[in-house]
């Protein structure tokens, strides 16, 4: 098996690195710079995580999921994705960027964890008491998803017709969301000009320009700079300052 995951700002690289683990599974970042199309090919089960935005596949994942279409082709497809509250068929959307029956989904699962939206007031910072708790829940998640699969049983969470029509009113508004969110970054008069958000942004969206960054309209709304950023300067979507920023789960 090989895991391949994306992850913005730590949640959903701790949840496949501690798959790998219980699958001794070899694990990459799709950041990597890596033979993607040999990796591909060495495997007959390729597990995917990445994180949830309106209910589809973030944009630096769906850009390398068609880039490689042809090497998932009749692969086995374990897919396990990060959420917030609900995504109803999060997991199933990754099958959709592939041809009808262009791999076998063997395991689809969901997991809550803590929010890392900083900069919007209507979502507040996990407490500490609740990322344990998360990360409790997940690990015994993970464990039971290590045991159906080496028993070959067969569960895919967001494929049935509910789930689906869930995700359906979610994920049809986010193409036009997604559109704007491309464009969003916003850099208020704090910045320093240190240029950690242009080192760090996964889409290299983000360039310095005279000691300040420049957005170049391809954000795939990872928030990474936002909740790194040293003077909390950059903003994504939400022109609110962060109060708070995330930073990851320990232990990665």
């Amino acid at each position: 098996m090989l895991t391949l995951y994306f992850s913005g700002t730590g949640n959903s690289k701790w949840i496949a690195g501690r798959f790998a683990q219980a699958m001794q599974s070899s694990c990459h970042s799709i950041e990597e710079n890596l033979d993607y199309p040999a990796l591909l090919a060495a495997h007959d089960t390729i597990a995917v995580v990445y994180p949830i935005y309106g209910s589809r596949v973030p944009l630096i994942m769906r850009q390398f999921a068609q880039r490689h279409s042809e090497h998932f082709a009749g692969k086995k497809l374990v897919i396990l994705v990060t959420q917030l509250c609900f995504s109803g068929d999060g997991a199933r959307a990754f099958v959709d960027l592939f041809p009808p029956k262009h791999m076998q989904p063997v395991y689809a699962a969901h997991f809550y964890m803590p929010n890392n939206v900083s900069n919007f007031a209507l979502l507040q910072q996990t407490s500490a008491k609740s990322i344990a708790g998360r990360k409790r829940m997940a690990e015994k998640k993970i464990a039971a998803i290590a045991a159906d699969l080496q028993a070959e049983r067969v569960k895919l969470r967001g494929f049935s017709r509910f789930a689906q029509a869930l995700g359906k009113i979610q994920g049809n508004k986010w193409p036009a969301m997604e559109a704007k969110a491309m464009h969003s970054v916003h850099v208020d008069e704090d910045c320093t000009g240190c240029g950690v958000c242009a080192k760090i942004c996964p889409m290299k969206n983000l360039t310095m320009q005279e000691r300040m960054p420049v957005q170049h309209d391809r954000c795939t709304v990872c928030l990474r700079c936002v909740n790194a950023c040293p003077t909390r300067a950059i903003t994504v979507w939400f022109r609110q300052k962060p109060k708070w920023q995330y930073g990851g789960l320990s232990g990665e």
